[in-house]
């Protein structure tokens, strides 16, 4: 299957030390051109200050629905075990609406230990929190084959993660984007796990779009032509400086240039 390359954002709420930070980088990420427009489903901040300035995710997006126009957005990635999936289904389903169609509904297990302990969820293990996430998907596609009205489109599933024996089983069942953090030579060895997981299960693989973090235009070139078609740039508040956006995006445009023509 051939697919355009695709450049998302991933605006990381944190060390924002207002939402007007946030607002504004949306804005110019979809001026300046990027495809997706991704947030994160943690409560506290990843890098810099542990206690800095942090927004939840889901209600973000919601905001992101209204404020956009073009873009798809959505999180890299949902935490799998922080809420009831039937209720994330219905989420991802107002958000949809909310966006005329354009809403991906990230998800992973989940790793970071503070965000559950403090907001009293159960941390458990990697094997537990999996084995959540394979009931949890079951139930959000069941749900959203339920809801009144039902989403706009085919709400595509992102599934995040690595794991060969269990994520890469769960990427073949479920998913519509696999997201990774992989060099060329681990993507070659994963790829083969997940077209034997899509084989058991009756699926094809090739319906899957590879999606990687963004690391610049050699690594880039070498992942493309191993198949990934989604590239995602992290930026990080208070600034959200885009630049590196900005040459993801020239690349891309390079690797697409009918991108180009559509806007001669």
């Amino acid at each position: 299957m051939s697919r355009r390359v695709r450049i998302g954002v991933q605006l990381q709420p944190q060390h924002a030390p207002d939402y007007s930070r946030i607002r504004d980088a949306v804005l110019r990420a979809e001026d300046a051109g990027v495809d997706i427009v991704f947030n994160w489903d943690h409560f506290f901040p990843l890098t810099g200050d542990p206690n800095g300035a942090h927004f939840e995710c889901w209600t973000m997006l919601g905001a992101w629905a209204e404020q956009t126009e073009r873009v798809e957005l959505g999180a890299l990635v949902t935490g799998g075990g922080y809420r009831n999936p039937d209720l994330l289904a219905d989420m991802a389903r107002t958000v949809d609406h909310i966006s005329g169609g354009r809403l991906i509904l990230g998800i992973g297990a989940g790793w970071f230990e503070r965000d559950y302990t403090e907001y009293g969820y159960e941390f458990g293990t990697p094997g537990t929190r999996l084995n959540l996430l394979k009931d949890s998907l079951a139930r959000i596609s069941a749900r959203l084959g339920k809801l009144q009205p039902p989403p706009l489109r085919h709400i595509p599933i992102l599934i995040g993660g690595k794991g060969e024996r269990k994520t890469l089983r769960l990427v073949a069942e479920y998913a519509d984007i696999w997201h990774s953090f992989s060099d060329v030579d681990a993507l070659a060895h994963r790829n083969q796990v997940l077209a034997a997981h899509a084989t058991a299960a009756g699926t094809d693989e090739s319906r899957i779009e590879r999606s990687v973090q963004w690391l610049g235009r050699p690594e880039a070139d070498a992942l493309h032509a191993a198949g990934v078609t989604l590239f995602t740039v992290g930026v990080s508040g208070p600034d959200y400086d885009l630049t590196t956006v900005r040459e993801a995006i020239d690349w891309r445009d390079g690797v697409n240039p009918e991108l180009l023509e559509g806007l001669a």
